[in-house]
């Protein structure tokens, strides 16, 4: 069953060490800056949680997996204050993913796009079906991907970074993002899906909690700057969503 709620949905389910999160949104299961600041509080507050070992990060439905940041909100957007505030909340969340004490499994059913491929760029490991294919429209927009960039880098690397960015009008396949490093395995639909994340959670919720937290911090060594410098990009994002090029952009998008 997937939200009518136009500020989206998140529901946390905590069950034998593993808690799993489930974020909706009726367009695409896009994010509002509330939903943001929602998966934001929840994974802090479960990173401190002893009862959770394991995170899986999910979203409702069968179809998309996440169309990035709100498509009505950037719209909306009227100043470069506003503007830095809404990306900011896509910095948050990274930050806070990063910043977890437990290691985030993502479960990928469908398309991606933007700020939702920021978001499987930040899980420890990724689990994907055929269907999710990936794309940084950006671009298109007049914008780009500048706050999800050293989580999507740190993940794919800088060549499959400027391919992803640079060809913003073109989906590239699951395979494409397993080979890239993306994605762990890619599956054939999401019964199989779900059958393998099950499977992998299970194994990990029974390991030492104090070695999967240990090594998590060495999986994010060196991005402690992170805090400062995803707030900075979000200030380049929030200056150019605002600008003339830009809202001509938008304008086009919003008629069609």
């Amino acid at each position: 069953m997937t939200t009518t709620r136009q500020n989206g949905s998140l529901y946390t389910n905590i069950q034998n060490n593993i808690a799993t999160l489930e974020f909706g949104h009726p367009a695409s299961n896009s994010f509002p800056s509330e939903l943001l600041t929602r998966l934001t509080k929840e994974l802090n507050s479960i990173s401190k949680n002893d009862l959770v070992s394991v995170i899986i990060l999910k979203s409702e439905g069968e179809k998309a997996f996440c169309a990035g940041a709100s498509f009505d909100e950037l719209v909306a957007v009227s100043n470069l204050e506003e503007g830095k505030q809404f990306f900011a909340g896509f910095a948050n969340v990274i930050n806070a993913m990063r910043a977890c004490d437990k290691i985030i499994i993502g479960r990928i059913q469908g398309k991606t796009v933007g700020g939702g491929v920021g978001l499987a760029a930040a899980c420890d490991y990724v689990l994907a079906t055929e269907n999710a294919a990936i794309k940084l429209s950006e671009f298109t927009i007049g914008i780009g991907p500048f706050v999800i960039e050293p989580a999507v880098r740190r993940k794919i690397g800088l060549a499959a970074l400027s391919e992803l960015t640079i060809d913003a009008t073109s989906w590239k396949n699951a395979y494409w993002a397993k080979e890239k490093g993306l994605y762990a395995k890619v599956l054939e639909n999401i019964k199989e899906l779900d059958k393998e994340v099950e499977i992998l959670v299970e194994k990990l919720s029974s390991y030492n909690p104090q070695a999967l937290s240990e090594m998590k911090k060495v999986l994010w060594e060196n991005t402690n700057h992170w805090d400062t410098l995803l707030v900075k990009r979000a200030k380049i994002s929030g200056e150019l969503v605002v600008s003339e090029s830009t809202k001509k952009a938008l304008s086009k998008f919003a008629k069609k």
